[in-house]
């Protein structure tokens, strides 16, 4: 991961703290009706903007290389989309007899149904210097996934509000996510060229636009003095989003590297990274259209606003290690593949 990266990651782990202690002082400015007008600038321009964003800046292009590897995609896919929220939402089962935060465990099942990220999972496989190729192919093709798959995963396992019937959810997601990101991508096409001279930030204007989404999220906590976070739960919540990340981390390692697995070294880099990140870019967006009208919206959302920085702290970390293996395991396979010299007597 270069140093630019890391300084903006770093940069957005801190503006989340700086943007949820305004929250808490200052709630009423971000709360609807406030000065702000979430119920407008959130909800239809800033999620719009985010997605338009991500259409100018998914290279669509470089995914052809990678198009044939279907096995490799089908088990990135299932696994963060079918495997990870199943295994959550039995997880919970046991855990709903702790006395832990309700809402902070909706918020785990939250993040379960959540699409791959677009960018942390293709940087550390690009540090490693795994499959990048596939990479970037299943960041972006289960973010495409994650638009209709994660709604309907939310739906199945935490429900609606009363107040935004199902039809409703839909057609606003089509009008804020698909629209614009169809639309960017149109645009990348016509100014592809220009795009790639300039480089624009992408991420550090994706992350500014999120920043105030979450801010209005949690000034939508603070405003409600009936909402109580104990520190107990929020310790326990931090230790299991760890706990999950290595678990399944671990898991995805041993499936990709069986004998009769078909993966190589590379492979499984990319695997271990995009099934098991999380987008926090989709994640919050999405939480804010399904879950309009929750008051306990925002504690749904603090495990996924957790595991965003879990995942690129764990994935940083591992990069070392993980390239070690990786080089050694592929020095073992070119030897096993040489042809033996016979030796002459």
């Amino acid at each position: 991961m270069g140093l630019l990266e890391r300084l903006r990651k770093e940069w957005f782990i801190a503006g989340i703290a700086l943007v949820i202690a305004a929250a808490r002082l200052e709630p009423a400015v971000g709360v609807k009706g406030g000065p702000l007008k979430p119920e407008i600038t959130i909800t239809y321009i800033a999620v719009s903007a985010i997605f338009f964003n991500s259409g100018l800046s998914l290279k669509t292009e470089e995914l052809t290389s990678a198009l044939m590897h279907v096995k490799l995609h089908l088990f990135v896919q299932i696994f963060t989309l079918v495997f990870f929220p199943t295994a959550i939402w039995l997880f919970l089962q046991l855990l709903s007899i702790t006395p832990i935060n309700e809402w902070l465990l909706k918020g785990l099942q939250t993040v379960g149904c959540m699409p791959p990220p677009v960018s942390s999972a293709v940087i550390l496989t690009k540090a490693v210097g795994g499959n990048e190729a596939a990479a970037i192919f299943n960041s972006a093709f289960g973010s495409f996934l994650g638009i209709v798959i994660t709604p309907l995963l939310l739906l199945l396992f935490l429900g609606s509000s009363s107040s935004v019937p199902f039809t409703s959810i839909f057609s606003q997601l089509f009008m804020t996510v698909v629209v614009p990101l169809i639309i960017g991508q149109i645009v990348r096409r016509y100014i592809k060229d220009w795009l790639e001279r300039r480089k624009p930030p992408f991420g550090t204007i994706s992350s500014c636009v999120l920043l105030m989404i979450i801010y209005t999220t949690f000034c939508d906590t603070f405003a409600n003095p009936n909402i109580d976070l104990d520190k107990f739960s929020l310790i326990i919540i931090v230790f299991i989003i760890f706990s999950v990340q290595m678990s399944f981390m671990f898991l995805t390692f041993l499936f990709s590297t069986r004998s009769n697995s078909g993966f190589t070294p590379a492979d499984t880099v990319a695997i271990i990274f995009c099934s098991t990140h999380k987008s926090l870019t989709l994640g919050i967006p999405m939480l804010k259209i399904v879950f309009a009208g929750y008051e306990h919206l925002s504690l749904i959302s603090v495990p996924l606003l957790i595991y965003h920085p879990a995942q690129i702290l764990l994935g940083s970390l591992l990069v070392p290690t993980i390239k070690s293996w990786m080089v050694s395991r592929q020095k073992a396979l070119k030897l096993t593949r040489q042809p033996k010299v016979p030796v002459k007597v």
